[in-house]
């Protein structure tokens, strides 16, 4: 039977515009499942998505739901189309409130979105919750972006005990960093779920003030870290390596092929 793994990511193109790191989303996802690993992905849907450019078509049985942040109730709607040269398929979280005409962490006019810190906590609880109700139960989550850094939290508290999550091992991306704002004082309260409350986010200790704070949260709940791209936070690496997670790096110009054989090897360890 072959290995499962869930990217949930906050770019990949040909869906949004050419970065290296949306490049990369798209590289890794693809070369995995040519390895003969079974793929899926989460993906927000950003407002410059052309649905159907990229055909996607919503779920009716996955759309419907809610979420709560904060007191305030967000619904869910998923869509859904194939990823390009493969049949991996790409679940995109929507939402009028958190996505809807809304870019990645700015605004066209390259203004900060306030609320982006929500956003990764609605886009995590949303693509866990999907994953469960689809019955697929990954052996590995890779988590590209800022948007993606609450799901290591989520995965070893609140989900521990779930079938889809109990086994799988996080893998967590490093990559610059495009938020800047100091996080919200009531992050903690956002974290919040079902049966962690907020006595037990305080357990954790964990610093809520910057921008890389959102990182190490998700690189303290992860099993491995991969440094994406050159100019990523070294306070990070540097946290990484303080509590003892497996790294790789990918060397400038490497292929595609280079990157997910290190890639491979190391989820072989895990």
């Amino acid at each position: 039977m072959s290995k499962k793994v869930l990217f949930i990511s906050q770019e990949i193109t040909p869906f949004v515009p050419e970065t290296p790191a949306s490049v990369l989303g798209k590289e890794i996802p693809q070369t995995i499942f040519e390895l003969g690993y079974e793929a899926r992905a989460f993906h927000p849907k950003w407002g410059n998505i052309n649905e159907r450019r990229n055909q996607l078509h919503e779920v009716q049985r996955l759309s419907g739901m809610n979420t709560i942040i904060d007191d305030t109730d967000h619904p869910l709607i998923i869509k859904v189309a194939t990823l390009p040269q493969t049949k991996m398929q790409v679940y995109f979280v929507d939402n009028e409130d958190y996505f809807l005409k809304r870019l990645a962490a700015c605004d066209r006019d390259g203004v900060e979105y306030n609320d982006n810190y929500e956003r990764a906590v609605f886009f995590g609880r949303s693509a866990l919750e999907i994953t469960k109700k689809l019955r697929w139960y990954p052996n590995y989550v890779l988590c590209q972006g800022w948007i993606s850094a609450v799901a290591p939290f989520l995965m070893k508290t609140v989900y521990k005990d779930e079938p889809a999550f109990c086994d799988a091992k996080v893998v967590t991306a490093l990559q610059p960093l495009d938020i800047t704002k100091p996080m919200p004082e009531r992050f903690p309260y956002f974290l919040a779920f079902r049966n962690v409350d907020i006595k037990e986010v305080n357990r954790y200790k964990m610093e809520f003030k910057q921008p890389r704070d959102l990182m190490k949260l998700a690189l303290k709940f992860s099993d491995a870290a991969v440094v994406t791209e050159e100019g990523t936070d070294p306070e990070l690496l540097k946290y990484a390596k303080s509590i003892g997670l497996p790294i790789i790096s990918y060397e400038p110009g490497s292929t595609r092929q280079e990157k997910t054989a290190k890639l491979n090897a190391l989820l072989e360890t895990l």
